[in-house]
């Protein structure tokens, strides 16, 4: 392993922890949404800098893209149970969620 790999495991474990401490300190669902993306980066960033250090740089590009494609399939989704979320309550804090049961 090479110090290069330790520097990109640095960043995404950095990026990763960001993320997770915005999941737990946030109530909005856009800002918690904005959390998730960042964790998912840095996972991204984790996949590549893995393949580079174990000089098989692509097929962790290929893993990126395939897990991009993934992500914004489930971004897609997120945001149309965000955008309902909303004209349903006309809020965005995950506290007025109650409101939704049946």
């Amino acid at each position: 392993m090479t110090n290069t790999w330790y520097l990109y495991l640095f960043f995404s474990a950095a990026l990763v922890f960001a993320g997770l401490l915005g999941l737990l300190a946030r109530r909005n669902l856009i800002k918690l949404f904005i959390a998730i993306e960042v964790v998912a980066k840095g996972i991204s960033l984790l996949l590549l800098g893995t393949g580079f250090a174990k000089d098989n740089i692509l097929t962790a590009q290929a893993l990126v893209v395939t897990f991009i494609v993934v992500e914004v399939c489930l971004v897609a989704t997120a945001l149309a149970l965000i955008i309902n979320i909303y004209r349903q309550t006309k809020s965005l804090d995950i506290r007025k969620l109650a409101k939704l049961k049946g």
